[in-house]
């Protein structure tokens, strides 16, 4: 192909002027912290603690930009049913500067696949995961209103009373969503929520969802962490991934009792002693194979997953709930308020309220739920949850029982300390993340540094670059 010499000079001439803009932004601002407001620092009657900050050049033209100090950290609770995950994602809930979303793919699930719980058709995996990456993205943007294409009856004048579980969230059950609350009531239940607060305005829950600094949403709905890859992957959001995980044994007993019709073959496995013919063995299977083909994934260490993910035990939480919280906040780089750990305290003691025993709730003597399986489950389906399960069992520190006596002998500790150092996150990133030498990786980091000083001109060489590769 030949080019005459006046589209050779205009191509030399538009390659001059990417690197010089590209260049002089990254070199022309010295790299500095600037102040952010507070209570500390906007006249709201707290003292100063530290020396007065001296402002550079630069902070006048991004009053409220520092290193990923503004910047939201995007919280995703990764799980399966009855494993913990409505508690957990309690633990986020509590905290005054996170906005928390409960299932908000459920709605996306039963507007695409009605009647499915897990479908394992190929097709319809596709189809939601690929719209429930869409919904995640725009939530984590605070951007609910997309959230209305999949809310039936479709909300009206941006308000509707059908969103799911409202009522577990505290920033929909607060000011300025909710006008039946005041800031003194810190512990809203769930159902006085739903009954006291007015239909749910999307403006408003946006606009809290704009003022809180992080967002946290729990989802049971996306099988494992690498269909998640471009979410993950994707250098507009700050992804932070909790996999939960609970031993198989502990899920199928509790999913048998909340789930009665559904797990019914089960329940008469358990009381008769003899399997049912037509029992659905895959409502078992696929929890094992997702857990081991996710699990995998994650303490793969991928270059993708880094300071990105971290592997959660139920039953460590259950135990220590105090401890493994300040291990979740510190992995989010998150501090732990008051909140947080009075919840704690009051939701892990065991209650006689009728609350605690709702099958979605979250008030419980943790360390008892936690290994409760053992007293309800008959041996031989435990003997053939550990055959199905084995990998998953091994891989996660859940030791198999070899005996009905064992089984119900609650002093022998089935749970192994040492199982691949799952329950860290995979190593916190440098400043840039430059770790790996590869170019996609470079790319990727200094896309991460250029968004973070709103270097527009940056991104464009990058994409650029990046198309090129």
């Amino acid at each position: 192909m030949q080019c005459s010499w006046k589209a050779v000079i205009l191509l030399a001439l538009a390659s001059i002027a990417i690197q010089y803009t590209a260049i002089r932004t990254l070199t022309s601002k010295p790299f500095q912290l600037c102040p952010l407001p507070s209570p500390q620092n906007c006249g709201l009657g707290g003292q100063e603690t530290e020396p007065p900050f001296e402002r550079g050049a630069g902070c006048d033209d991004y009053p409220y930009f520092s290193i990923n100090a503004t910047r939201k950290t995007h919280i995703l609770i990764l799980a399966t049913t009855r494993s913990g995950s409505s508690f957990v994602g309690q633990l986020l809930n509590q905290h005054q500067e996170v906005f928390y979303l409960f299932e908000p793919l459920y709605h996306v699930q039963t507007t695409l696949i009605p009647r499915l719980s897990h479908s394992r058709n190929s097709a319809d995996r596709r189809v939601m995961l690929g719209a429930s990456r869409d919904l995640l993205r725009s939530l984590y943007g605070c951007d609910l209103y997309f959230l209305e294409s999949y809310i039936k009856p479709t909300p009206t004048n941006h308000t509707t009373d059908k969103l799911f579980r409202r009522g577990a969230s505290r920033a929909l059950c607060q000011q300025p969503v909710c006008d039946a609350f005041g800031p003194a009531d810190v512990n809203v239940e769930e159902g006085d929520c739903v009954k006291k607060c007015a239909a749910l305005n999307m403006t408003l829950a946006t606009d809290s969802c704009r003022e809180k600094r992080h967002v946290a949403i729990k989802s049971v709905r996306v099988p494992e962490i690498g269909d998640l890859r471009a979410l993950v992957e994707d250098p507009r959001l700050n992804i932070k991934v909790i996999q939960l995980v609970r031993d198989p044994r502990g899920i199928l007993s509790s999913r048998i009792e909340t789930f009665r019709d559904t797990y019914r073959l089960w329940r008469i496995w358990r009381a008769t002693g003899r399997r049912p013919y037509n029992l659905d063995l895959s409502q078992l299977t696929v929890v094992c194979e997702d857990f081991l083909s996710s699990v995998s994934t994650g303490l793969s260490h991928p270059y993708w997953l880094k300071g990105k993910y971290m592997l959660v035990r139920y039953e460590d939480l259950a135990r220590n709930p105090l401890l493994k919280t300040k291990e979740i906040y510190d992995y989010l780089g998150l501090p732990m308020d008051k909140n947080v750990e009075d919840w704690i305290h009051a939701n892990t003691r065991g209650s006689n309220e009728p609350s605690a025993k709702h099958k979605f709730g979250t008030v419980r003597d943790s360390a008892a739920n936690a290994e409760s399986w053992r007293l309800k489950l008959s041996y031989d389906m435990v003997e053939y949850t550990q055959t199905v399960c084995q990998k998953v069992l091994h891989q996660l520190g859940y030791k198999a029982v070899r005996s009905a006596e064992e089984l119900k002998n609650m002093l022998s500790e089935l749970l192994l300390d040492c199982w691949a150092n799952g329950s860290r996150g995979l190593g916190e990133p440098d400043e840039l993340g430059l770790a790996r030498s590869d170019v996609s990786s470079l790319i990727e980091a200094v896309s991460r540094s250029a968004l973070e000083s709103h270097s527009n001109q940056v991104i464009t060489l990058l994409e650029i670059v990046s198309t090129v590769i």
